[in-house]
């Protein structure tokens, strides 16, 4: 199972030079990939409850944010091998050919080491900002992949669709990957698994309850594949986790224990099940957590938990 570490992307530890040290360490301790997300405002208040969060209030941190492919290009100009990838850019918000010549020019400056996560956001307050409908997002993302695969792999491109139309043109940079970066797809709606093996290359889910979850979620991917003729197993999984390390257990006994919390051996056990249910690629955040503000200790932490992981 691979690991991958998030960016200081967020809040007071969003520093250049934290980046930097981040970043080239991480490639120096041997890990997989580096990654970002997207977050355009903090809404005062927000027409919508943040997902993850027990009131529905976004975390602090989100108050400021880093742009995610700018801040993967300075990663990559302070690196040479380490993938770069987006978890998630919500597609949505952008425009697939600016966004298609983003991911290629970041492609070609890291000699294809890109890897494209993309949702359909959440927040109404965003997609209010950005001037787009919130109704029909799946039918826009079914359009705007397309584009994107359309603009990275074809020399005279030309799209006709409801929501995006490209007159015949042609497109540069191409990625260096061929026949494009792989493109992953972020949530847990049965469409979403349908999306996937319509036009992507895998899933990047969370850990968002016991693992059980996390083991349904990869089987109805499987089963989707099946039912659409492809190989099951043709799809990675990553999957995005915030450890909470503690000296004790996290739970008293007969208590049931959050997955990824508790100590060192708790959280490993936690990877190892992952890794038996399918896991490819784990994703490690530290961005919300008391650890996440000392980059030493992130570093620490991870190079424990990669151990169990591997």
């Amino acid at each position: 199972m691979k690991i991958g570490l998030f960016l200081p992307q967020l809040g007071s530890l969003a520093t250049r030079d934290n980046v930097i040290k981040l970043a080239r360490q991480a490639e120096q301790e041997g890990f997989d990939s580096l990654w970002v997300l997207e977050r355009l405002l903090w809404p005062l208040k927000p027409q919508v409850p943040y997902p993850a969060t027990p009131d529905g209030s976004l975390p602090v941190e989100y108050q400021n944010v880093f742009d995610p492919l700018d801040l993967l290009t300075f990663a990559a100009a302070n690196t040479s091998k380490i993938a770069l990838g987006t978890s998630v850019i919500d597609m949505l918000f952008h425009n697939p050919v600016i966004l298609a010549r983003r991911f290629a020019t970041l492609d070609v400056l890291s000699n294809g080491r890109v890897i494209c996560g993309l949702g359909i956001g959440w927040s109404k307050d965003e997609f209010q900002v950005v001037n787009v409908p919130f109704e029909g997002r799946g039918a826009r993302a079914d359009e705007f992949i397309q584009a994107l695969r359309e603009i990275w792999t074809k020399d005279i491109v030309q799209f006709d669709g409801k929501f995006y139309k490209i007159p015949a043109a042609k497109i540069g940079p191409k990625p260096v990957q061929k026949p494009h970066p792989p493109i992953f797809l972020g949530g847990f709606n049965p469409k979403t698994f349908e999306r996937i093996v319509k036009y992507a290359s895998g899933w990047i889910g969370v850990v968002a309850g016991p693992l059980e979850y996390l083991q349904n979620s990869i089987r109805m991917l499987r089963d989707e594949a099946k039912r659409a003729g492809k190989d099951p197993n043709a799809f990675d999984i990553f999957v995005l986790t915030s450890p909470e390390i503690k000296d004790f257990g996290s739970a008293k006994k007969g208590d049931q224990r959050f997955p990824l919390t508790g100590t060192v051996e708790e959280v490993s056990s936690d990877l190892q099940r992952m890794k038996e249910i399918g896991v490819d690629h784990v994703i490690f955040n530290f961005s919300f957590s008391p650890e996440g503000q000392d980059i030493e200790k992130v570093l620490n932490i991870a190079k424990q938990l990669s151990k169990a992981a591997r």
